[in-house]
């Protein structure tokens, strides 16, 4: 099942213990009527006694236990955005050669000196220039060989009768060798490092490679994921009508998955609440990841964990401490038919759980297969106090002003409406943080 968002708003304080404010069980309000029709499969065993959910932190460890993907190569135009995966290496000298810093005269030996020829731009050879004569020279221009300097335009005065340039800067002499000339390899050398693999490729990035001779990259492949988004109740258009309700997952979920977890989303539809749709869905799947919706917890028809096990799948995470949310799973599916390995996120069907579990396990895995290195988590100040689960790690929807946060209401695991106007989800530990604390903020993705 995947819900909608729902109206309504929620008080700031700490849960009771073994509550969470507008929790609901995935599946309670749901009709039973299992198929007939569908693989037979163990039944999952979703208990009381099932074992304990993972710690928040410990599951983000457990979705970053995989490897990179293969290494591809890629026009400069094509890689926004991956990960190199080997060190780029200057190709060339940079720059390439000496080169006018200014717009001016390139000036051989000591004024006052004879103009020759009609200037040298950018992208021309020049010819050479003896003692005490000078050439005009564009900013970026190629320096004639014999030049020892650059007097800058606002520097010079020509002589019109007799063709001469004269420095009205200083007196007699050459100017101060080098002056307002780029050497060659003033950045860098042929061969030298100019960053590690594991770099992601940004516009500056892109720019620095083009310049040191790259077409283009060796980089990780993207991770392609297909979304499944699970439910009989869900429209994709219109207004809610007749007990069904809009898809407020389909169309966020691809967005957050490819910008923050740089994945490439190839995929996206909906599927029937049973079992033998998902099984086949999944068995087809060539995703490297396969997220879904709804269908995590044990409603009556919940049917995710009996596809698994039709399936032959493992297991890694079942169910983490964590509110909103905590119903969310990863596997390892059998792989491709060429033997890649694939994954399986499973996401609560309430927006902002399947939100929280976007931010633990699918994001940290993406960016892992993609290449991405792990940093140091932003923390940040608390402008009042944050409210906790008793037991759990909770993902509060915050909003930055300050250089502070502050919660914002509207936090319930089915509701959007405060995400909506967060730029952060704060990790807020059992117990809450006091104001004046500082805490974990993960990034809410943007335009």
């Amino acid at each position: 099942m995947t819900a909608a968002p729902m109206s309504g708003g929620t008080g700031v304080g700490t849960f009771p213990a073994g509550e969470e404010r507008g929790y609901e069980t995935e599946g309670a309000d749901r009709g039973t009527g299992r198929s007939s029709d569908r693989p037979a499969a163990p039944s999952s065993g979703r208990s009381a006694s099932r074992a304990p959910a993972v710690d928040w932190a410990r599951a983000r460890c457990l979705a970053r236990d995989v490897s990179p993907l293969a290494v591809v190569s890629r026009p400069l135009g094509e890689v926004l955005g991956q990960v190199l995966a080997r060190p780029l290496a200057a190709l060339t000298d940079l720059p390439p050669f000496d080169s006018s810093a200014m717009d001016g005269w390139a000036v051989a030996g000591a004024g006052p000196w004879r103009l020759l020829g009609r200037g040298v731009l950018a992208g021309a050879q020049p010819p050479p220039l003896g003692p005490g004569t000078a050439v005009p020279i564009a900013t970026g221009a190629r320096l004639p060989s014999g030049a020892g300097a650059v007097l800058r335009r606002e520097h010079g005065d020509v002589d019109a009768r007799t063709g001469t340039l004269l420095d009205r800067t200083a007196g007699p002499g050459a100017p101060a060798p080098g002056r307002d000339i780029r050497p060659q390899g003033q950045e860098s050398r042929a061969g030298e490092l100019l960053l590690p693999a594991g770099t992601t490729v940004t516009p500056a990035v892109l720019g620095l490679a083009a310049a040191a001779g790259y077409d283009r990259l060796a980089v990780h492949r993207r991770p392609v994921v297909e979304l499944l988004v699970l439910g009989d109740e869900l429209l994709e258009s219109g207004l809610p009508r007749d007990g069904r309700v809009r898809d407020a997952l389909g169309p966020l979920l691809p967005h957050w998955l490819g910008g923050q977890g740089g994945a490439d989303v190839t995929g996206r539809r909906l599927v029937s609440d049973d079992l033998r749709p998902l099984y086949e869905a999944l068995r087809d799947s060539t995703a490297d990841v396969v997220v879904t919706t709804g269908s995590t917890a044990a409603g009556p028809v919940d049917f995710l964990h009996d596809a698994l096990a039709a399936l032959g799948a493992r297991l890694l995470v079942d169910s983490v401490a964590v509110r909103p949310g905590h119903p969310m799973l990863l596997a390892e599916l059998p792989p491709r038919a060429d033997g890649r390995r694939r994954r399986l996120v499973g996401l609560p069907g309430n927006p902002l759980a399947a939100v929280a579990g976007t931010a633990t396990l699918a994001v940290p895995l993406l960016r892992r297969l993609g290449g991405h290195q792990d940093t140091e988590p932003p923390r940040t100040t608390c402008a009042v106090a944050l409210p906790g689960h008793p037991r759990d790690t909770r993902l509060l929807p915050v909003r930055r002003s300050a250089g502070e946060v502050a919660p914002l209401p509207f936090d319930g695991p089915a509701m959007l409406r405060g995400l909506a106007l967060a730029d952060g989800l704060a990790v807020v530990p059992p117990g809450g943080v006091a104001a004046g604390g500082d805490v974990e903020v993960l990034t809410v993705p943007g335009p």
